[in-house]
């Protein structure tokens, strides 16, 4: 899984996180699989949150820059087309075997 290069989150960003895993009952690693975050900043976020200071957090970081941020996406989108093909792959293959099997019949 390709991540949003180190930079700054959006606040609205780090409170939905939040409100994902302490709201809406998922697990830290499900919450930073779907957003394409690491576990561990998920983690400090939730973490921050419980202690008051979320809106703290991250204020050092440079800005991430356009450029960045679409390198990031494309390379997102070509690991989701990558894992698509290989599953259509087994399932090409899948099928060829059976109608084989079929065929012998």
């Amino acid at each position: 899984m390709k991540r949003i290069p180190q930079g700054v989150y959006t606040k609205e960003l780090k409170e939905e996180a939040v409100k994902m895993v302490i709201e809406g009952e998922l697990r830290i690693p499900e919450v930073g699989r779907r957003l394409s975050i690491a576990k561990s900043t998920i983690a400090y976020w939730v973490k921050s949150a419980k202690e008051g200071r979320l809106s703290d957090t991250g204020r050092r970081q440079k800005p991430v820059t356009d450029e960045e941020m679409e390198v990031a996406r494309l390379k997102r989108e070509v690991a989701e087309l990558r894992m698509e093909r290989d599953i259509l792959k087994k399932a090409a293959a899948y099928f060829a075997k059976e109608s084989l099997r079929g065929a012998r019949s």
